[in-house]
């Protein structure tokens, strides 16, 4: 690898944007402008051995891009090591990255090297930076500003060579102006902050990641080939919101594909909740207790229950706007049960010839199994 790193040059990526690939089982493909440009950065900032900070919501593909700006910097061949921060108690953080000499605390039993040791000569990864103690941000404050670190228990620095690559879903800025967060630290982490658009702003890339995902899947169930989705179902795709980002498509793409029983035809039924069922546990209801007593400010005391809102709707065909909404409810319903015409019946409460005759009554007996 040249001394300049490897990088997408701007022009040429607009002009016939490439899908970008990182091959391991966690795989991130997009083409969508949005896109592009954090790789772009990311890749542009690889080469340079200054911290980088990576911010994006759950499932967005934070530690794939750390990952990249490792393999692309002249680190490649030395060690990447992950932590994340939020996985740990408060009280074992330190030691984790800062390491222990024996007996320094109850159970450090022998000398153990932190993950900046251990990182040494190449990049660590601090994932869910935000949940660092204020503590544990002095002594990472010291360790990236002068390249040595000190073990618990000991009183004798070691000098280490690391990148730091911190990872957040938390706005750094609105934190330090909280006090939750070392604004020195923001100040020398923050040389390049790479910022990954969630998925509903990525334009174009939710059937480029579902036809891989489906084609992945579809290998690894045998099938003799890949049928993609029906025009429905990728149009139920597109429209999601995908809070849970690439992470939440993937699982809903892989589970509508296992779940799919005729692979010679493409794809019909996506499921995006997987506890979705007619049989699933209700939730116990959850006392409200009021932090305040309720002022009467006017009017006699009653135990007439108060009167609720009026809500006027428009409609000139009352037989034809119940039966438009009972066809809506029965839809639902097939969709929840897997077209399943007896779980559907259980799901609201009629008999099995009551809802063959409510399917029959709106033509939706041949889409019902």
């Amino acid at each position: 690898m040249g001394s300049t790193g490897w990088h997408f040059p701007l022009a040429r990526c607009w002009e016939n944007p490439p899908t970008v690939r990182v091959e391991r089982e966690s795989t991130f493909i997009g083409q969508s402008f949005a896109f592009m440009d954090s790789v772009e950065r990311a890749s542009r900032a690889a080469a340079l051995n200054r911290p980088v900070l990576v911010i994006g919501e759950r499932g967005t593909g934070k530690e794939l891009i750390a990952e990249r700006l490792h393999r692309l910097s002249q680190r490649w061949s030395g060690p990447l090591i992950t932590m994340n921060c939020a996985a740990l108690p408060e009280t074992l953080i330190e030691a984790e990255l800062f390491g222990h000499e024996a007996g320094a605390f109850t159970g450090a039993t022998k000398v153990r090297q932190g993950r900046f040791e251990e990182a040494d000569g190449g990049t660590l990864f601090l994932d869910e930076l935000a949940t660092l103690s204020m503590g544990a941000q002095e002594r990472l404050l010291r360790a990236t500003e002068y390249g040595e670190v000190t073990r618990i228990g000991s009183s004798r620095p070691i000098r280490v060579d690391v990148r730091i690559v911190a990872a957040t879903n938390e706005h750094l800025p609105g934190l330090v102006e909280k006090g939750r967060f070392r604004a020195d630290l923001l100040d020398r982490l923050s040389f390049e902050v790479v910022t990954l658009p969630p998925l509903r702003a990525r334009e174009g890339d939710v059937p480029v990641l579902s036809d891989h995902f489906g084609r992945r899947m579809a290998a690894e169930l045998g099938w003799p080939y890949w049928p993609g989705f029906s025009p429905a179902a990728a149009a139920q795709l597109a429209e999601h919101d995908w809070p849970g980002n690439v992470r939440e498509l993937r699982n809903v793409v892989e589970r509508a594909v296992y779940r799919w029983d005729d692979p010679e035809s493409p794809i019909d039924a996506i499921h995006f909740d997987p506890f979705e069922s007619p049989w699933r546990p209700k939730s116990a209801p959850v006392a409200v207790v009021p932090s305040e007593p309720t002022q009467i400010t006017a009017g006699p005391m009653s135990n007439d229950p108060v009167p609720a809102p009026v809500v006027e709707i428009e409609c000139d065909d009352f037989r034809a706007a119940c039966l438009g909404h009972e066809k809506l409810l029965l839809e639902a319903a097939l969709r929840r049960c897997r077209f399943n015409q007896r779980a559907t019946a259980v799901a609201l409460k009629l008999t099995y010839d009551q809802l063959r005759h409510a399917l029959r009554r709106h033509d939706l007996l041949d889409r019902a199994g």
